[in-house]
């Protein structure tokens, strides 16, 4: 027997065995006073037959109303249970599963806690969606579109209701979309209305521009009809303002070809940038007036456009033949058919070079460059770049490094841009009456060749330096470097004196027919030779001078020049002094 069985069946028997000695004190006390009374024997026994009916009756009214107690507990179970399964199937939930081992009366009690729970949520459902109905409502009147479909009279899920306020929040926001895409659109139909002057016509316009922004219907329909409704005002205004743009440079190019002066032109400022109605009435009438003037000082005019026409051909890079392609330009009767073939030609000009701007600039910028880099590269060649302060050196070497690697990026893309343009055109393209790319190559090569021939005239210079000083003792001395404070200068060379004579034996010369004595030019040693005993040494004794050695060029007019003055018999010059000089020029070079 289980445990609580047990501990029942043993509380049972005690309430039993005190319940009758419980009855038993009492029929014994009865007994007593019976006695005492003197109650006689058989009305003691009737009125014991009283107490036990007594008892009894007691008894079954408490069970019956036990088990009524019971039978409703069971009847409100049922009926918990039922409205259990049409909530839950109303819900969309899962049916109601007792706890196990529950009693009746717990079980009852859960059974209506979960009934009234499940009550709330039907009624609140119900609230939610009858207000989100009232919310789908007023979006579909402003949209003018359908409400969402729903069962109003079954009780929606949860995931209903969510889906629900989705598609309400989509309304939402296709209803802001719209609104603001309206207030767009209306703020530009105002604008556009402005610019040309225009009052509303329509009532849909009316509806537009003067009704109130919330009560105008967001359907789709009228939100292309707004849309339509721009594209046709933009469109009228896009060609009033291609019309008065057209005036204005009409107007502005007649103005230059024709001088006015600025104080005429002051008076039409205000139509220079607005395109509205008067102001292209304006514009028109200023045109027309132009264009008598321009009839009245055809000459002037044609001037006028033959410079422009000068400086397309210079941007369009036209060759002489190009040129001289077009006779009129070179006729003197000026008339109105010959102003007329000069401006079609500035029209077509015009035309060509906007089509090719690109290409074009890109063939002056290649110019520009091109130009620059030989700029630059003639005065790296120059020695007095090295004077220069605030850096400039370092700047121009950056530069003309840039331009060296730019120059062959830039002639690459030049390249595939005139090949697409050349199977477009069907036509070559050139540049002064030649291919651009042979165009660049011949400019490469004379580049080069103007290099060689500076190379060449620096080297005869510098040969002729040479045959200079090995003739008449002549020393060019380079540029010494800037020397730091308290650093020694080394000791100058002496000058030439005609008047003295020197003693040392390689450094002395007399003329042949007794005039004065003539001195070679000598080295001083520096300073820094005095100091360990060291000695000047001169080339002549020694190795080959480095100067000689790397100008191998230089070594064979130094011996043409040595032959020369061995051969002249103009001259008297002696060994030595030959010798001498040759060492001052060999220590120099070193």
């Amino acid at each position: 027997m289980p445990f609580p069985e047990l501990v029942w069946s043993v509380c049972s028997e005690v309430h039993a065995s005190e319940s009758v000695a419980c009855l038993n004190r009492a029929l014994n006390h009865l007994k007593d006073i019976w006695e005492e009374i003197g109650i006689p024997e058989d009305q003691r026994l009737q009125r014991v037959d009283a107490v036990h009916m007594h008892v009894k009756n007691l008894l079954d009214m408490m069970i019956a109303e036990e088990e009524g107690l019971r039978k409703r507990l069971l009847d409100s179970i049922e009926t918990c249970q039922k409205d259990l399964d049409v909530l839950c199937k109303e819900l969309r939930l899962a049916s109601f599963q007792p706890e196990e081992g529950s009693t009746m009366l717990q079980l009852e009690k859960d059974m209506r806690t979960c009934l009234k729970a499940m009550i709330q949520e039907k009624t609140q459902r119900m609230k939610d969606l009858k207000e989100l109905r009232e919310q789908d409502k007023d979006l579909c009147d402003i949209l003018c579109s359908s409400l969402y479909a729903i069962d109003m009279d079954s009780v929606p899920s949860a995931q209903d209701l969510d889906g629900y306020r989705g598609h309400l929040d989509g309304l939402r926001a296709e209803r802001n979309r719209r609104h603001a895409e309206f207030v767009s659109i209306k703020t530009q139909i105002i604008s556009c209305m402005e610019d040309l002057e225009q009052e509303p016509d329509t009532s849909f316009e009316r509806d537009v521009v003067c009704e109130d922004e919330d009560a105008f219907c967001l359907s789709t329909d009228n939100i292309a009809a707004l849309q339509l409704l721009l594209s046709q005002l933009e469109s009228r205004r896009a060609e009033n303002e291609v019309l008065c743009g057209s005036y204005r440079a009409r107007i502005q190019e007649l103005w230059d070809r024709l001088q006015i002066p600025a104080e005429e032109r002051e008076g039409l400022q205000e139509h220079m940038t607005a395109s509205r109605k008067r102001n292209r009435e304006a514009l028109s009438t200023e045109v027309q007036r132009l264009e008598e003037l321009k009839i009245q000082n055809i000459q002037n005019f044609i001037q006028s456009i033959r410079e422009e026409i000068v400086q397309y051909w210079n941007m369009c890079f036209y060759s002489h033949q190009q040129r001289q392609a077009f006779t009129p330009y070179f006729s003197e009767d000026f008339s109105e058919e010959l102003l007329s073939l000069h401006e079609a030609e500035m029209e077509n000009l015009r035309k060509h070079h906007e089509a090719h701007k690109e290409l074009y600039t890109g063939v002056q910028q290649w110019e520009q460059n091109w130009t620059l880099y030989q700029a630059l590269e003639k005065k790296a060649t120059d020695p007095s770049r090295f004077n220069n302060r605030g850096g400039n050196l370092l700047k121009e070497e950056k530069q003309r490094a840039d331009l060296q690697k730019s120059l062959p990026k830039l002639e690459k893309s030049l390249k595939a841009q005139i090949d697409q343009w050349e199977q477009e055109q069907g036509r070559d393209f050139q540049v002064n009456g030649q291919k651009f790319l042979e165009y660049v190559q011949e400019q490469w090569e004379l580049y080069r060749e103007e290099r060689e021939r500076e190379k060449l005239e620096r080297q005869m210079k510098k040969s002729k330096q040479i045959e200079e000083d090995m003739l008449y003792g002549t020393i060019v001395r380079t540029p010494s470097k800037r020397r730091m404070a308290g650093t020694p200068t080394p000791g100058k060379t002496r000058k030439m004196n005609t008047t003295s004579t020197m003693s040392t034996p390689n450094t002395t010369l007399r003329s042949a027919y007794g005039g004065p004595v003539c001195q070679s030019p000598v080295l001083r040693p520096p300073m820094s030779a005095h100091k360990g005993g060291l000695a000047l040494r001169t080339p002549g004794r020694g190795r080959t001078p480095l100067g000689l050695e790397r100008n191998k060029e230089n070594i064979s007019h130094l011996t043409g020049s040595l032959r020369t003055m061995a051969a002249s018999p103009q001259k008297n010059y002696s060994i030595n002094s030959v010798a001498s000089t040759y060492s001052e020029f060999a220590a120099t070079w070193i």
